[in-house]
């Protein structure tokens, strides 16, 4: 693929394209469904279509919005006066130029469209003069002060720049801002990133930009080759390698309104190593692009990463993406021959607002860190879109299958992942998911929605801090597990949870809740379809209302309850019909907990549970139930019996009991019909 460039520039970017395979869906063989279902936006194919698996897959809440404040995250820059330039003709010429020389330009040198040998040695200094309308060609080891170049001077030779910054002043090249039509649109976008790989050639490492406001093409074929296939990462304004593009808060690139294109790109980062990008107003279509009948999966991202190695995202501002954020993907598949990751890329003190379907897609990368930046409105409708799909802000969703013989087939791998210390409000369905990921970390961030993985191993969720809005009030804060054996050694902890309608939920197999702190939520934890659970140390309180524990019309085996602080109004533990029909070798033990309240315990058509040890104010109630066994508690209830058997019963025992009651109540109410064992208890 070419993206051509102006001449004065002499040079052009050459980018070969390598053909893949479309993507397949995420595992029906897990028995989980996929979240987006979409093809890579920048998988090259040979017949012009193009898949997306980027995981693609603005209205505010009540709750307060973090003060942003107005931080210039970009270089000591200021352009906002122009390259002051002294337009007075010069009185001399480089005729005769010395090797070795010092050339101060003070006023304007008209070339005439010659070309000037320059001595070997020759420094041109920028003394508020320029040089237009010629060439200047070095012979051999030539300086030039970044503030001479212009669209009117070419440079040839072997020459370098003073200083590896140069500023940018937009009224110096062909850059047209403002409102503009397609065309000078792509215009932009060819002759801003020919100017960055120029200066780069010329020995730049940082490129400047201050007042600068202008529209970018992004969504045509630019190739002059017979492969005229689109390629969003391509199209976009890329970077090159071992450079930094350093913007200010009056620096706004925008993507110019277009329609029906399924996925496209502002800024690529392309297959490139050492590049930071810092401040600027990255500016999406959302809003004023026409959109297609079936419009759920198309817009353009703000910037996509593909194959990158040591990126550097600092202060950036992504808003009004009308596909998301930012996107991180790699080249090719994880079985082939060119399979490039993505490695080592830091997004820190970003704000993603108002993007559609989500703020970050990352479906192939490894040690990505996603630390201290704020996510506001997510995949809230608009005044000219609906959210599209997913509506998390941070979605992890590399595609993998399984073949014929059953074997996991990987596609695409996320693992070695870092999100911590960012700010989340008013994402419509909920702040992260890792739908597939590895080595996932979740810490020390400040969610007002939810947060969640599936098939996930060596994952955690730990030391946040959720509050719920109005809005996610009625929603679980936490939703964890997936089925599977790529499914191991999760865990959720040390979090706050607070005024959500449940806390925690957990689905499947091997997970350890531990550590958190939930407050006046309607439910605190809640099993399903669970085995290998460990749920321990947490602290549940809700003075009004609310439900401990709870399993209902599901399974658990191996799950283990033990020391946890429960004080709540309607339910300490809330068992019903749980394994009811999954036969006696099912284990639930609910061991050594603190029940503070008067709430009683209900183990309800239920079956293999153990009730052991547990300190409560309130009573436990058994009904209709088989393979219980409530032993060595000590139940101190004020306005109820202390265990209440109910119903029919069998293989239940109730033994070594401590029970204090008080008034007219009864330690042990046997209403049960059945096989009951009932023995050594003691009644005070």
């Amino acid at each position: 693929m070419q993206k051509n460039t102006p001449k004065l520039l002499f040079f052009s970017v050459i980018f070969l394209c390598l053909i893949q395979a479309s993507f397949i869906s995420c595992s029906q063989d897990e028995d989980l469904i996929d979240l987006v279902g979409l093809e890579d936006p920048d998988e090259e194919t040979v017949d012009g279509s193009d898949g997306d698996s980027d995981g693609d897959s603005d209205d505010s809440n009540d709750q307060d919005t973090p003060d942003l404040g107005e931080t210039d995250n970009g270089p000591d820059f200021d352009s906002s006066e122009g390259l002051k330039i002294d337009n007075t003709p010069c009185d001399y010429t480089l005729d005769g130029i010395e090797s070795n020389s010092t050339l101060e330009i003070a006023c304007r040198m008209d070339l005439g469209g010659q070309t000037i040998t320059v001595p070997s040695g020759v420094t041109f200094v920028f003394a508020g003069g320029e040089i237009i309308n010629g060439t200047l060609n070095f012979s051999a080891q030539g300086t030039i002060d970044g503030d001479l170049l212009n669209k009117d001077l070419t440079i040839e030779g072997d020459v370098k720049l003073d200083d590896p910054i140069f500023q940018f002043y937009p009224e110096r090249w062909d850059i047209v801002q403002g409102q503009v039509n397609s065309d000078r649109a792509l215009k932009n976008n060819t002759n801003f990133e020919g100017l960055m790989f120029y200066v780069k050639e010329l020995g730049a490492t940082t490129f400047q930009t201050d007042e600068f406001d202008a529209y970018f093409e992004v969504t045509k074929v630019t190739s002059t080759t017979t492969n005229q296939n689109f390629y969003p990462s391509l199209e976009a304004v890329n970077l090159p390698s071992d450079f930094t593009l350093s913007m200010t808060n009056n620096t706004f690139l925008r993507v110019f309104p277009t329609i029906g294109t399924t996925s496209a790109a502002l800024i690529g980062v392309r297959e490139v190593d050492n590049v930071t990008i810092r401040g600027g107003i990255l500016v999406g279509d959302r809003d004023n692009r026409s959109y297609s009948r079936e419009n759920a999966e198309e817009g353009a991202h703000l910037m996509t990463i593909r194959s990158g190695k040591n990126i550097v995202l600092d202060g950036i501002k992504f808003t009004k993406g009308s596909l998301g954020g930012l996107n991180i993907n790699s080249v090719g598949h994880t079985f082939d021959s060119n399979y490039d990751p993505t490695n080592n890329v830091v997004v820190r003190n970003c704000v993603f607002d108002s993007n559609r379907m989500m703020s970050i897609a990352l479906t192939d990368g490894n040690n990505i860190d996603i630390n201290s930046n704020t996510f506001l409105n997510n995949a809230q409708p608009s005044s000219n879109s609906d959210g599209g799909v997913v509506g998390f802000a941070i979605n992890l969703e590399p595609v993998r299958t399984r073949n014929s013989s059953n074997e996991l087939v990987e596609y695409q791998k996320v693992h070695d992942v870092t999100i911590r210390n960012n700010v989340e409000r008013g994402s419509r369905e909920g702040s992260i998911i890792v739908f597939i990921g590895q080595r996932i970390v979740i810490e020390n961030n400040d969610f007002e929605t939810s947060a969640s993985f599936s098939l996930a191993s060596d994952t955690q969720i730990r030391n946040n801090k959720f509050t719920a809005s109005n809005v996610s009030a009625g929603k679980p804060a936490i939703i964890v597990g997936g089925p599977g054996e790529t499914v191991f050694n999760n865990s959720v902890s040390g979090n706050t949870i607070e005024g959500y309608g449940l806390a925690i939920a957990t689905y499947y197999k091997d997970i350890e809740v531990t550590g958190n702190i939930i407050n006046d939520c309607n439910s605190g934890i809640q099993i399903k379809d669970a085995e290998d659970i460990f749920i321990s140390e947490n602290r549940i309180t809700n003075t009004t209302s609310g439900r401990g524990i709870s399993g209902q019309i599901t399974t658990a085996n191996n799950v283990v309850i033990q020391n946890n602080d429960i004080d709540v109004r309607n339910n300490a533990i809330y068992f019903v019909q749980l394994n009811r029909d999954a036969g006696l070798d099912n284990s639930v033990q609910v061991i050594g907990n603190n029940f503070a309240s008067s709430a009683t315990s209900v183990i309800s058509s239920s079956s293999g549970v153990t009730y052991s040890n547990n300190i409560s104010n309130g009573m436990v109630q058994v009904i209709n139930a088989s393979n219980i066994d409530v032993l060595n508690n000590t139940l101190s209830p004020d306005n109820s019996n202390g265990i209440h058997l109910k119903g029919g019963l069998t293989e239940t025992t109730i033994r070594d009991n401590n029970i204090d009651v008080s008034g007219n109540y009864t330690c042990i109410l046997d209403e049960s019909t059945g096989s009951v064992s009932i023995g050594n208890n003691t009644c005070q």
